[in-house]
């Protein structure tokens, strides 16, 4: 964004690292007699010391891989390998004794070659008295602006600097992203961890494709890092459930050894019938969650291989063609019958789930988080599908229909006195749709429904208490395109991400905040007076874009609507009132809304241009996420603006929610609003 004089700011070029929340150890890991099964290492803590040590590893751990022997003829000291020292190493200014060693060969050889590259202006260097003689690259910005891949492989760590298209999206299919750092073309760095889960739902036929990514994107071959991603992938294949001929379910283990000492340490007698063989159990139905969960916490997801209910048959034909990937996700959620659809806002995750219970062809129940869902969704099957009104019935608070679809909300749902809402019909899919917005009620509920086909819909199906596992294991793993992918296809445009950071220009709050502590103090950084300001500087920015302004508190969404002449929306808003302020804004006869949580879960507003973060800065990362998603659209260029109060714990929250943007390729840059 450009900033006119009155509103002078200054780019910041890098966002300071933030240390995420520590790992979850990673599940213990029992021994098997026949195919022993070598314990993970615990992640790093992160410090200085380890990520020297780390940084060693990086080019040490594998040496026996790429060893020169002494009777080879010695290879010449070119630019490239001196970067491959740089990518070694961690760091662009060399001595030669730290090349030689990264390149394995002996020190003269490796300064003769360094003064060499130096005469030819390829290499800086630099002699300094009582200090050894460095080289550096010649043109350091050369070094800057390229891709650069440095390996920590004993934590399992990538840091890529100026990433490309490709490479990122490669990462992206078995790597996690932890953190980015910078915004202008020559600082942008990314930080990945390869966790034992993204190695689990890692988009691969086999073994082998998946190590080929891995290798392609990589500088070289590490034994270590390739060994524990092999012991995970075959961790992710040594149990399975699956239908016996007789019509009852089996656990299957890969081997004797499995069943006995991990199967039986981890699951409860009574969750099991009878043994079958040395590698099979006949189980309990009804404990069939449980087993999953287990097995999943004891770092051995379980594959489903058994043979679903469809329900009653379901008439219906969908009547909009899907979309290359959108098939991608039905074919692969028929495949494995369960799974969770994951996709920028705008991506179609609706309307593929209609191709979906289409395809599935049994009568569905469908669970979203609010009445407006409700609504959207009858309108999206009567849009995209050949049911009619008859077809489709709502459960919720405003009234009480069962039919072959029948939407409900999670709220009503969860209430044991609407339990016949799970019972009275033979449902053949189970739709959650925010599926990271399931409440505990709903989780334990679904423990029983675990014999239906299963499908969940999400931006992000990360849940900030930690109970992704339930998640993957209650409803099943994810299913979904890169979001580069879909940038890339033109199918949701990428927005412009900026945070800003706003001074306090009230001295009478700034004294308050400093005198408050804790929960206060948070609020008043999200209610500092200066964004109301700000706000209206951006929307005069922008007089002909469509905007939402998101808050956490009703005083601030009150305060903010009245200095913006704008409707503020609210839990406390009424159902209609609610659905005829968001049609006004679809249709262009009001331009700014400002909205509270209610706008943070699925309402369907994609016509949004601009999205101003004014509070909740304090929520989860999926929140920013969705946030930010509102205006994610095929067409036409969208910002979002996110307001944080400088020197506040805003600063810290507004990075950590807009990595998780930034994990899926949107660019985040960061501003300092001028005093």
């Amino acid at each position: 964004m450009d900033d006119s004089d009155e509103n002078p700011s200054t780019d910041r070029t890098t966002v300071g690292n933030q240390d995420e929340p520590a790992e979850t150890p990673e599940a213990g890991v029992d021994t098997v007699d026949d195919e022993a099964i070598v314990d993970g290492e615990a992640a790093g803590s992160g410090d200085q010391a380890d990520n020297a040590k780390d940084a060693s590893d990086a080019g040490d751990a594998d040496d026996a891989d790429d060893a020169v022997h002494a009777d080879d003829a010695v290879e010449p000291i070119t630019l490239e390998r001196f970067y491959e020292a740089v990518e070694a190493e961690g760091q662009s200014v060399l001595t030669a004794q730290q090349v030689a060693r990264r390149l394995d060969t002996d020190q003269s050889t490796a300064r003769d070659g360094l003064d060499e590259l130096a005469a030819t202006e390829d290499l800086g260097r630099l002699d300094v008295e009582a200090d050894p003689v460095v080289f550096y690259p010649g043109e350091m910005n050369d070094l800057a602006t390229q891709e650069r891949v440095v390996v920590f492989p004993s934590r399992r760590e990538i840091v890529v600097d100026q990433p490309t298209q490709y490479t990122r999206a490669q990462l992206a299919q078995f790597a996690h992203l932890v953190d980015t750092t910078g915004s202008d073309p020559g600082t942008r760095g990314y930080l990945y961890r390869i966790r034992q889960e993204d190695v689990w739902v890692a988009p691969f036929e086999d073994l082998e494709e998946l190590l080929g990514s891995i290798r392609s994107v990589l500088p070289r071959r590490y034994a270590h890092l390739e060994e524990w991603v092999t012991d995970q992938w075959k961790r992710a294949h040594r149990f399975r459930l699956y239908t016996h001929e007789d019509d009852y379910v089996v656990l299957e283990a890969a081997n004797e050894s499995l069943m006995g000492n991990v199967a039986d340490n981890h699951l409860e007698d009574e969750w099991l019938r009878a043994p079958i063989s040395d590698t099979e159990a006949w189980v309990v139905e009804s404990e069939i969650a449980a087993i999953k969960r287990a097995l999943y916490e004891a770092g051995y997801p379980v594959e489903d291989d058994r043979d679903l209910e469809s329900g009653e048959e379901l008439d219906v034909e969908a009547t909009t063609e899907l979309r290359d990937y959108q098939q991608e996700w039905v074919e692969t959620f028929l495949e494995n019958r369960s799974g969770v659809y994951v996709g920028p806002p705008g991506s179609g995750k609706t309307v593929a789930a209609v191709g979906t219970i289409a395809a599935v062809g049994g009568e569905t129940l469908i669970l979203v988080p609010s009445r407006e869902l409700a609504d959207q969704w009858t309108a999206e099957l009567l849009a995209h599908s050949t049911l009619d009104e008859d077809d489709v019935g709502q459960y919720h608070g405003g009234q009480k229909e069962i039919a072959p679809v029948t939407i409900a909300t999670y709220q009503t749902a969860g209430m044991d006195r609407h339990r016949s809402l799970f019972d009275s019909r033979e449902w053949g899919l189970i739709v959650y749709d925010e599926a990271h917005h399931i409440p505990a009620p709903v989780f334990s509920r679904s423990a029983d429904l675990q014999a239906k086909h299963r499908l969940g819909l999400s931006a992000t199906p990360v849940r900030e208490t930690g109970s992704e596992e339930e998640i993957y294991t209650l409803i099943g793993p994810p299913i979904g395109a890169d979001w580069d992918k879909l940038f890339a296809a033109g199918f949701v445009q990428e927005p412009e991400v900026e945070i800003r950071y706003v001074p306090w220009r009230d001295d009478a709050a700034r004294d308050v905040y400093v005198s408050a502590t804790g929960r206060e103090r948070r609020r008043l950084a999200a209610e500092n007076p200066a964004k109301i300001e700000e706000a209206r500087y951006l929307l005069s920015k922008h007089p002909d874009k469509k905007a939402l302004v998101f808050v956490e508190y009703l005083d601030q969404g009150e305060e903010l609507a009245d200095a913006l002449d704008a409707p503020f929306i609210s839990g406390e808003t009424r159902h209609r009132e609610r659905n005829r302020r968001f049609e006004q804004f679809r249709q262009g006869e009001i331009d700014t809304l400002v909205v509270s949580r209610v706008g943070d879960e699925g309402i369907d507003l994609p016509d949004a241009e601009l999205a101003i973060v004014a509070s909740g800065l304090g929520g989860s990362r999926r929140q920013g996420a969705q946030r930010a998603g509102r205006t994610m659209r095929p067409a036409g260029s969208a910002e979002v603006a996110v307001l944080a109060t400088r020197g506040t714990s805003e600063e810290e929250f507004a990075q950590r929610q807009m990595r998780h943007l930034a994990q899926k390729g949107v660019r985040v840059r960061e501003t300092n609003v001028g005093e």
